[in-house]
């Protein structure tokens, strides 16, 4: 009995230091003390690590604040470059946008703000360098902040934590890392026909992987691969630019 009261004691010990310590983790990441730390526990919780919920089955992971985030993390970024580039058009602030926010940026971003080491993850359901899963988290951490500390302390944490500390403007402008649209563009210069197709499908529901294949002429150039169609499509165009030597 004495033996059992022991390990439940110690028990409770190490799952309150655990949790101290994730909370001191994201208070040195945004800056001030969670005050909901369910919400950020549930923002680094991969699909792959869902929990089922006594709601119809329903299992519980950070998607549903990824999809918040990503609005609330896009909806700043396109203000911040409306305001900064007064006589831009729309083309322009759309494509300086993407650069910021999309999926191999915030990739990238993630791991500089360490988030690395607090997402949830089944490493027997996902690998762990799966391309999208520190991206996802950015943007369902973003997703929490705002539910958490509201819009004016979100907007101050991406401005200046983030875009400020992370992003030089002039190297996103100068330098274009869509593939696709690089591939597109040499396509109409060089008067060539270059078509995307998905090709193959591997997994089941969210641990899906699609392989896309670019053709030139209808002659398949390259293969690629990635979490979601436009990750697969942009690992395709990549390899072509390679294949076909056109630079950015």
């Amino acid at each position: 009995m004495l033996s059992e009261v022991s390990n439940s004691f110690w028990g409770f010990f190490k799952s309150d230091s655990k949790e101290r310590s994730f909370r001191k983790s994201v208070e040195q990441i945004i800056g001030e003390k969670p005050g909901n730390p369910l919400l950020y526990q549930l923002a680094f919780r991969h699909t792959s690590a869902s929990k089922e919920t006594n709601i119809g089955g329903f299992r519980e992971s950070n998607e549903r604040l990824e999809y918040l985030g990503d609005s609330v993390l896009g909806m700043i970024v396109a203000e911040y470059l409306f305001k900064k580039y007064p006589f831009k058009d729309e083309g322009f602030l759309t494509e300086i946008r993407s650069r910021i926010v999309n999926r191999e940026s915030l990739n990238v971003l993630a791991r500089k703000i360490g988030l690395e080491r607090l997402i949830e993850f089944d490493g027997q359901r996902v690998a762990h360098n799966r391309t999208s899963m520190y991206g996802d988290a950015m943007e369902a951490l973003i997703g929490a902040i705002y539910l958490d500390k509201g819009f004016r302390f979100t907007k101050k944490f991406i401005l200046k934590k983030l875009i400020a500390n992370y992003f030089d403007l002039d190297t996103v402008i100068q330098t274009n890392t869509n593939y696709k649209s690089i591939l597109l563009s040499w396509s109409q210069q060089e008067g060539k026909r270059v078509t995307f197709e998905i090709i193959q499908e591997n997994g089941k529901h969210h641990h899906k992987e699609f392989v896309a294949q670019v053709s030139v002429d209808g002659e398949a150039v390259s293969k690629g691969g990635g979490w979601n169609k436009k990750k697969a499509e942009q690992e395709a165009a990549r390899r072509a630019c390679e294949a076909l030597e056109i630079k950015s």
